[in-house]
């Protein structure tokens, strides 16, 4: 019989390495993490092979994400939790486990949750024993937690985003329970990686580097609902970055609320130029993007790193939000329309053929037309490669949420469907510069709609299509840009 592992003695960085069943469960439960976590991921394990035994199946288990790029690499790690403790991950709803990663920067985000969650409980009452969580940075809101405690009953695990580490621990706690789990934290300064992760691509993947956000946009509820900022320590980000490389990732996106402000709450600080220099050196990697850049913070030392860099992507997302320095104020954006502007011609001049994306809200609080008319005024001197346009969404909690002169929807309305316009115009004709073309394409999938076709991205995000078969993802082809579809092209590998 195989010598059981007590796992308060196995190093973090080994814990990937041990076998589940080998785990000593009788032993005492370590008191650190992420040791904790592949204890209980032991114990639920033990769960699924009763289960198997007795229903002649493996659990199923889907992870439904409803949020940003952040919420997209927790979903990952959920479903890597799931895999390792043995659940078969599905698409389906209809499933012995369903946890949905929810988002709350918009109000149409929240009546999504309430929508499905009643065809959820259609499944419950088919299958009894099906478990259903909500996690995310809806749970973050105590008003929504009161919600499901109120109505919606059969969920049977509840817990937000400072917490996520513990899900193995919270979904033992639910699988021996039969009432409602809550577990939600007001903010946390821990951070706890070296958890399972199930990558959508082998080829690519999202690294964490920081978490929350202390910018407190008047109009955003993330800082309220992720906390404040906390940077992962540099060798920890480095380690992972060798170890996914070694995987076979040849692309990584540096993830945080506002990387620009990467390094600040670290003891020895360093700042996020520094970082992707230590970044660049990783062997393996050939592409590296990040998300998202607050202008306030965008430093000259950044711009030139990109600009010398082979490896960063000549893509920079970099949110407007407003065009009025009057509505950016209000906003607590803290920089002024003329300040963006400069900044942007000023990485246009370090790198002149950088696609430069946006988020543009329309509708703020005591916008005019004046105000919004400013907005086309920037998205017209800047030229956007593509925007992301938003309806202001009123988030009960927030400072623009009790401001005075909320904006009439349908006056709204109106100014989204000419801001859109005016983006999409621009954006065609921006596109159009890399027509005729031979570009570096990383082919990320088959394509669905067109048989014998895949598709890939630029350096600058662009999407292609062009002919080639399964053989090619995940491979950088050099592809000739024959024709631009406004937001993509039509291609053929040279």
């Amino acid at each position: 019989m195989n010598q059981k592992v007590d796992l308060r003695k196995v190093k973090a960085e080994e814990l990937k390495l041990i076998e589940l069943d080998t785990v000593d469960i009788n032993s005492e439960v370590p008191d650190f993490e992420p040791q904790r976590q592949y204890y209980f991921m032991a114990k639920c394990r033990q769960w699924v092979r009763k289960f198997e035994q007795k229903n002649g199946r493996l659990p199923s288990a889907c992870v439904t994400n409803m949020g940003c790029q952040m919420n997209a690499r927790d979903s990952e790690k959920l479903r890597g939790v799931l895999q390792e403790i043995g659940y078969a991950g599905t698409d389906s709803e209809d499933a012995d486990f369903v946890i949905y990663n929810t988002c709350t920067v918009r109000e149409n985000a929240n009546l999504k949750v309430y929508g499905r969650l009643g065809v959820l409980h259609g499944y419950k009452k088919k299958n009894p024993d099906m478990k259903i969580a909500l996690c995310g940075c809806m749970m973050q809101e105590p008003s929504m937690v009161e919600k499901l405690k109120k109505s919606y009953r059969f969920v049977d695990l509840v817990f937000g985003t400072h917490n996520l580490f513990k899900f193995a621990e919270l979904l033992f706690t639910a699988l021996a329970s039969d009432r409602m789990i809550i577990d939600i934290w007001k903010d946390t300064d821990q951070i706890v990686e070296d958890l399972p992760i199930e990558r959508k691509y082998p080829f690519k993947s999202g690294v964490n580097i920081m978490f929350g956000c202390n910018n407190f946009c008047s109009y955003c509820i993330v800082p309220y609902v992720r906390g404040r900022e906390r940077s992962r320590e540099p060798e920890d980000i480095l380690r992972e970055l060798r170890a996914l490389a070694a995987d076979g990732v040849t692309e990584v996106m540096l993830l945080g609320q506002n990387v620009n402000s990467y390094g600040k709450t670290l003891e020895r600080p360093m700042t996020f130029a520094q970082l992707l220099r230590e970044a660049e050196k990783t062997e393996g990697l050939s592409r590296i993007r990040f998300m998202t850049s607050h202008p306030k913070d965008l430093s000259d030392e950044l711009i030139e790193v990109m600009a010398g860099s082979e490896k960063i992507c000549r893509h920079l997302h970099l949110p407007l939000q407003s065009g009025s320095t009057r509505i950016l104020k209000a906003m607590n954006r803290r920089y002024t329309k003329e300040q963006y502007v400069a900044l942007a011609e000023k990485i246009r001049r370090a790198v002149p053929d950088i696609a430069l994306t946006t988020d543009i809200i329309v509708g703020f609080p005591g916008e005019t037309e004046e105000d919004f008319q400013e907005t086309l005024e920037v998205v017209r001197t800047v030229r956007y490669d593509s925007a992301f346009t938003f309806l202001y969404s009123r988030r009960t909690g927030t400072p623009a949420a009790a401001m005075e002169n909320q904006v009439p929807e349908d006056v709204m309305k109106d100014r989204f469907d000419r801001l859109l316009k005016e983006v999409q115009e621009i954006s065609r004709e921006m596109a159009e510069r890399f027509t005729g073309t031979t570009q570096p394409v990383l082919a990320e999938e088959r394509n669905r709609q067109m048989e014998g076709y895949v598709t890939g991205r630029l350096s600058y995000n662009h999407v292609v299509h062009f002919p080639g078969d399964a053989s090619l993802i995940g491979k950088t082809v050099n592809v000739r840009l024959d024709e631009c579809r406004g937001f993509y092209y039509m291609g053929h590998t040279v």
